[in-house]
């Protein structure tokens, strides 16, 4: 995939911009036209920051970079949402209008993303895989954090408790060397 230009991913926002408001969500009006990219984001795909009032989208230049241009309509169309009133977090509000641009738009937008789901390739390096003792599900983590600390506070979404594994030298997401 060829890397998009600043101009294209503009375009992509106020395109999606557009959308939300054909139907009915009150997206603000104060959202800087350019899409801010980061060069640093490792852990996330998009983030809307407030600052005075006025609203910056940015995107992580992976994306822009390695993405499909419906994985950045996706991402974007989730930062958006975040500048109407009450959306600043995922709740309730948000929520209907993601589901509203999902039914409308053919989106996906949801709370997170994963690295598979929007076409790009993960190269994050893991330190720890917390395991599911029942399914045996393996969630790879970066960095200790209160799940790698106490892992007996947590279930897996199945219900079967977890354990921590440390990674290899030189592992990343997928496990692979």
């Amino acid at each position: 995939m060829k890397s998009m230009t600043q101009k294209y991913i503009d375009g992509l926002m106020a395109l999606v911009i557009a959308q939300a408001r054909a139907v009915k969500i009150p997206v603000s009006g104060d959202i800087d036209p350019q899409v801010r990219l980061n060069r640093r984001a490792r852990t996330r795909f998009g983030c809307c920051i407030r600052k005075n009032g006025s609203y910056t989208i940015e995107l992580s230049a992976k994306l822009a970079e390695q993405g499909r241009e419906e994985a950045v309509l996706q991402v974007l169309a989730h930062e958006v949402l975040h500048t109407c009133y009450g959306c600043s977090n995922h709740g309730a509000r948000w929520r209907a209008y993601a589901q509203r641009m999902n039914e409308v738009y053919g989106y996906r937008v949801r709370r997170t993303d994963q690295y598979q789901d929007l076409g790009i390739e993960d190269d994050r390096p893991v330190r720890y895989f917390v395991v599911c003792q029942l399914c045996g599900r393996r969630i790879p983590r970066m960095k200790r954090s209160p799940l790698v600390d106490h892992p007996e506070r947590y279930r897996c979404a199945c219900g079967g408790s977890l354990r921590v594994e440390e990674a290899g030298a030189g592992q990343v997401k997928n496990g692979k060397m």
